[in-house]
Order: structure tokens, then sequence, then C-alpha cells
């Protein structure tokens, strides 16, 4: 039974027009989620008037202020009523909602924030007088004179005072700052040639400052660079990856990290079209099909991607909060991240990230000693050369390599063969000539100590040859295709419609990975072929998995990941076993292939294969600095 409502009158429902309050309140719930979301439509508002430099002071987590103060072009006297009224913008004329080159252009966000709060508005236009204007709660007052000495003032108070039930749903003050916080640092990335200033107030006074980022120099590249540095941190940037690329009218540029520089969730990945900060599931699946053959399913890239079309490529017209997007041809987009970055981690070859050596320094790093050591210069090549040559002993005596080959703390016993310490190696090559060196020795079986120029390697040789093997399989598949095993009885699987539809319209890339499929009239689909590889394979369990793969990330990498798993267990069972003793020869030739072999650095899970150690910090390690 149904309940009555006690707001509709049993009588014929009649429909009426809603009055202007109830319309902003109601648009304002689509705009302004929280806090954070005032911020961001303010801060665009900043941006899109030319402003430089930006500040913004919060107060309880965004909740009883907001004041966004900016250096743009301000807006006239005769023009700020119109600024609060709903659908009135300066950012398009509304004969192409396609052709849109600002962060706003839906002229919401000022009358939504005055429905549901107290703003004001104080704003001065080069050459003019200095004006303000107030709305609360949808009441406009009349616009005033004001001191101001250029840009704009936005000041918003009481948030949600007007639709008290919304303020149930906030949540905590630091909650509310660090989405705030997160919401600045996006836009601060997407615009490095602006200066952000993010400011607690609360309490009242100055406040402190939660975030700054000056406006950057240079380049675009250089630019970003700076800033990403700045707000990711500095080893991000010196792990990342500079990508610039262009495909039919899509720019792709930004950086990506290293493999072994991942995250354990998915935290550190921002991206933009045309500038604005956006969150969509395409972009994001096309980052981790970019990584999906270097890192483990529990581990996440970090990187910073910015996609420059023609508007006309692009909807941003699909949600009032502008979040998401809509391309024309979503494929092209997807392959441009994908093709880019992989391309950019093929030339980053065995390159590891620089974390990984300041890690293994913090482990090795000795107490710190009760004041300071001092130690003699290193001396030049001449004096060490001539030290040894003093120290070596006279003609006629027995020299090392006539003594014993193993040592046993006996007199005259060798040093050179200690099973303990490991295998020392001859140097049969000049450590200059290559990037990882020559090798100089094995210790425990399993670890390759190559000397540069610069400091040393120490090299995991399983997961180091595991990889090359891995390489080498991958590329015999890409030459041979996938070999196919076709089902003496065809398997048929019952699917609704949609499903097997949307399936389909994925065979030719599932074929390509040894699984055939094709329609069986209404909703049903026969399996034909699947991967030979795989051996005996549930084939409905396997496209089932396929259908929640597709509805959760728009695509499906399930067979090839389970291909590939194959392919790396192969790599792990054929590599170089942990406690095998190399020889020299061997050693330098696992160095040398990692050199020419792309993705070397890192194992199949995205562990580093080597650790490098300059001699700097070797030093620093023994204080002889």
């Amino acid at each position: 039974m149904q309940a009555v409502d006690p707001q509709i009158s049993q009588k014929h429902p009649i429909i009426r027009q809603l009055d202007e309050g109830a319309i902003n309140r109601i648009a304002a719930g689509e705009v302004v989620e929280r806090p954070a979301s005032a911020v961001k439509e303010l801060v665009e508002n900043a941006i899109d008037a030319g402003a430089t430099r930006v500040e913004v002071a919060i107060a309880d987590g965004g909740k009883t202020l907001i004041r966004v103060t900016d250096d743009g072009c301000g807006i006239s006297a005769e023009q700020l009523p119109l600024a609060l009224s709903r659908h009135a913008t300066s950012k398009i004329d509304g004969t192409d909602l396609l052709d849109i080159h600002t962060f706003g252009f839906r002229g919401e966000a000022l009358p939504s924030l005055g429905a549901v709060g107290r703003l004001s508005i104080t704003s001065r236009v080069k050459g003019g007088e200095g004006h303000s204007i107030s709305v609360s709660g949808g009441q406009i007052t009349p616009v005033k004179p004001a001191a101001l000495g250029g840009g704009t003032i936005v000041e918003l108070r009481d948030l949600f005072y007007a639709t008290p039930a919304r303020l149930k749903f906030m949540r905590s003050d630091r909650a509310e700052n660090q989405a705030i916080i997160d919401v600045v640092k996006r836009l601060a990335m997407a615009e490095p040639f602006v200066g952000f200033t993010l400011r607690d107030v609360t309490g009242g006074g100055e406040g402190r400052v939660s975030f700054r980022a000056d406006a950057e120099s240079g380049d675009l590249f250089d630019a970003l660079h700076g800033r990403l540095a700045r707000i990711l941190g500095a080893e991000f940037a010196e792990n990342a990856l500079r990508i610039d690329a262009e495909r039919d009218g899509l720019r792709l540029i930004g950086y990506a990290a290293l493999p072994t520089y991942s995250r354990g969730s998915a935290v550190a990945q921002y991206l933009f079209v045309n500038g604005r900060p956006v969150k969509d599931k395409l972009l994001v699946g096309a980052l981790r099909g970019a990584y999906f053959d270097f890192l483990s399913r529990d581990r996440h890239p970090a990187a910073a991607l910015f996609i420059d079309c023609d508007p006309q490529m692009v909807d941003v017209n699909v949600h009032p909060a502008k979040s998401e997007v809509r391309f024309r041809d979503p494929g092209m987009a997807r392959g441009l991240i994908v093709s880019a970055l992989r391309h950019a981690l093929a030339e980053a070859g065995h390159r590891a990230s620089t974390t990984v050596a300041g890690a293994t320094l913090g482990a090795m790093r000795p107490e710190v000693m009760p004041g300071r050591v001092y130690q003699m210069d290193r001396p030049s090549l001449g004096a060490r050369q001539a030290s040894y040559a003093f120290q070596a002993p006279p003609e006629g005596a027995p020299g090392l390599a006539e003594q014993p080959a193993a040592w046993d703390g006996a007199p005259g016993a060798s040093l050179m063969e200690t099973p303990v310490s490991g295998r020392v190696v001859e140097p049969e090559v000049e450590e200059a000539d290559y990037p990882l060196g020559a090798a100089r020795g094995q210790v425990h079986e399993n670890y390759i100590i190559a000397q540069t120029a610069t400091g040393m390697v120490i090299v995991d040789q399983h997961a180091a040859h595991e990889r090359l093997v891995y390489e080498r399989l991958k590329r015999q598949m890409a030459e041979n295709g996938v070999a196919a095993q076709a089902l003496l009885i065809p398997e048929i699987v019952e699917l609704s419609n949609g499903d097997c539809a949307r399936l389909l319209a994925v065979s030719d890339e599932l074929t390509k990975f040894g699984l055939t499929i094709e329609a069986f009239g209404g909703g049903a689909i026969a399996v034909r072929e699947t991967p030979a590889i795989l051996g005996e394979v549930n084939a409905k369990a396997m496209i089932l998995d396929i259908l929640d793969e597709l509805d959760d990330q728009g695509e499906s990498m399930l067979v090839q990941a389970k291909i590939e798993a194959i392919l790396s267990r192969v790599a792990c069972h054929g590599s170089i076993r942990s406690g095998r003793r190399m020889r020299a020869d061997e050693m330098n030739a696992l160095l040398r292939e990692m050199e020419a072999t792309p993705h070397s650095g890192q194992c199949n899970h995205g562990r580093p294969t080597y650790v490098e150690l300059k001699l700097a910090d070797i030093e620093r390690l023994f204080g002889r600095t």
C-alpha cells in the first residue's frame, strides 16, 4: 500500500513554476557539493579572468569562510548584478557549446553560492573605481563603492546556512581542508605560470600557509617540471619521464614516473584535458594499460598528463561539476596515452628510480658519530700509483698469483678467492665504457657487484635475467602471434543481449590473444578457440570475468594478463637461478644485455633489478667527506 505524502495535495497534481531561490538552491546541490567545490569554482573564475596570482583563505574547513583574491581583469560596477544572475557569463555567447576555451561557461557558480551562503564580491577594473555587491540566501543588495587596488575579492561566509540539512553531510574540518588543498594543487598543476597561496585563517589573523606555489618561469616543460616538483615532491621530478606526443590533432604532454617509482594506491595520478582537471575512467584505464606489463596488480603508476586538442573534439558539457569529459574519438585518446607512455618507458631502457638507491643508503647508514671526523683528501692518481709501487713486493718474492687459492687465516693465503665474501673477478672491461659498469664480483651467489665510472652497481642476477627472458618471449609472441587451440565442441555461453553486444564489440581484440568468439543467436555466444598456452580453461568463467572488466573499466585485459602471467612464470623458471655461480664473462654479458633491453630496470612485478650507488654517497657512509 502506497503511503500518503503530506506534501502533495490529494487533488489532481498541479504543475507550478518554482521561484528563483528554490531553483538556485537546487542548482547549488549539483554545483556545490562541499567547500572544496566552491573553492574550485571561484579559483577557476580567477584564472579565467587572467590572474597571475591567486590567494585563497579558508576558515573551519571552508564552512565559515572562503575568500579568493586575484589580480585579474575585474568586474565593472554595472556588470556586478548580472554576475549574480543565473546563466549569465562572459565566457561564451551560447552559439557553440563545443567551442569552450575557459574553465567556466555555465554561469551557475556565483548565483548557486549566493543561494546557499552569504556571498560578497568586491572588484575593480583597470582605470575604474572599486565596487562591491553582496547576496545572502538569494537576496541581492545594491552595488556600492568600495576601496580596492585592483582585481577581485570573492568572499563566501557560512556556506549552506540557507540549507542547514546539507551541513549534516559535511565531514570534519581536517577532511574538508585536505579536499580543498587537493583542488588547489590540481589547478596549480594546470597553471604553472600562475602563483597560488592557500591560507587557513581559522581563529583569525594572518593564519598559516597550507600550500604555496610561486609562478614558474621558462618554457612550458621547465615550468611544469618545477611546479610538479613543488607539488608532488623532488623524488617524483627526479624519476619522471618527459612525455610529448601528438596524433591526429591530440597532443599529450606531461611527466610519468618510472615503474620502480610506483605507489600503493592511485593517489598520484593527475589527468587534464585542455587544462581542466578531470577524473575520467577512459583516461585512468589508459594510464593503467600503459603500465600493465610493468607493475603488479597492487601497485599504481604516478603521472601528471595533459591532453590538449581542439575544443570541438571533446565535450566538457557533460556534468555541472565539469569533472567528466567525452571525447569524439575515445579510442584515439586512449591509444595516444598508451603508445606515448610505452614509448617513453622503452626509451628509459634499464633506468631504475633513484629512490631505490636512497632506500639502500638509508638502510646502510651507520649511527651518527659524535663530533666531526677529519679525513685526508683523496690522493691523486699519480700519488696512488707511486704508493702502490712502493708497497709492491721485491722482485723474486712470491706474488698474489702464486699464493694458495683459499685463505684460512694462515700467512701467505690469498684474500682474492675468499668463499665467505664472494667471488672476485679480475677486470676484463673498463667500467667507464658502459652504464652498468664492469663486473667485479659475485656475493652470496645471487648478487653481481659491478664498478662504474662514478660508483657501483648491485644486480639481482635472477630478477634481471627473468626480465630479459620475459622480454624475449614477448617479442617472439608479438612476431609469431598467440597460438590458439580449437575446441572440439564449442562452448555456448548464455548472456543478456546487452552483454552479448558488448562482448562481440571487442571480439577482434580477443582474437589477437587466441580467444575466438562468435554470435550464436539471441543473447548467446559460442567460444570456438582459446589460447593454447593457457591449457584447459573454463571458457564461461573467463567470459564472465571479461564482462566484469568491461563494466568496471571500459576495457578488458584479462586474456592478455593470463597469457603474460604464463610467460612470466616461464621466464622465471628459465632464468638464471639464485645460488648459481657465474663466470666473469657471463656476468658482463648479463650487464650488457640489460643495457640493450628496454624495461630491464625492473622485474616482471615492478621491483628493481639493480641498485646504483654513487661513490660520493658511499664515501659519506664512511665519513669521508
